[in-house]
């Protein structure tokens, strides 16, 4: 069974994958979605995702790699989840998925890694803006949670933080009063 932490260690799941077959919304009990948390796939969420919510049940989906993420735009209202599958770790579709979410589409919510998660990913996961984890069954949490420190800086823009030189303090005039003034060769044509 798949072990759910965040940044900080194991948590708790409170969400339940929901099965279309032996779980029609039309069967559930009075007040039985009310207090279920469920996640439905792309494909389930137009044929289930209203009957659900008008029962009361809080959702969540679930994108494939090949799903659209712009197509759940229109549905964020109405989602508290976003779980990302990687079917297999040399799949990377689901670090582009996270970031047009993120940044482009602006998911403020709970978003998830799903599928194929292994402890040389966390770091990468994060800066994308994942901010769960299922970790693949076998994985060890103490070392998928070493692997959020694996680097202690990054260059590159992402969800995390800004470049590198926007987080530098701009040098001031006892810094530059030291320095060698250079002077750049002009060039000749």
């Amino acid at each position: 069974m798949p072990t759910l932490i965040d940044r900080n260690g194991p948590i708790a799941d409170g969400w339940k994958w929901f099965q279309a077959d032996g779980e029609a919304p039309s069967g559930l009990p009075a007040g039985a979605a009310a207090s279920r948390r469920l996640i439905l796939s792309h494909a389930q969420w137009p044929l289930h995702a209203d009957a659900l919510a008008a029962a009361g049940a809080t959702l969540g989906i679930c994108l494939e790699p090949a799903d659209e993420p712009a197509a759940i735009v229109p549905f964020f209202d109405r989602i508290e989840l976003v779980a990302v599958r990687f079917p297999a770790f040399t799949d990377g579709r689901g670090y582009s998925t996270a970031r047009l979410l993120r940044q482009r589409h602006g998911w403020k919510g709970e978003m998830r890694a799903v599928g194929d998660v292994l402890r040389d990913q966390m770091f990468y996961l994060a800066r994308c803006g994942f901010d769960t984890f299922d970790l693949k069954d076998g994985e060890s949490v103490a070392d998928a949670l070493r692997g959020f420190g694996d680097f202690s800086e990054a260059y590159q823009a992402a969800v995390d933080r800004g470049p590198l030189f926007r987080r530098r303090p701009p040098a001031t005039a006892a810094d530059l009063a030291g320095r060698p003034q250079t002077q750049v060769p002009q060039a000749r044509w």
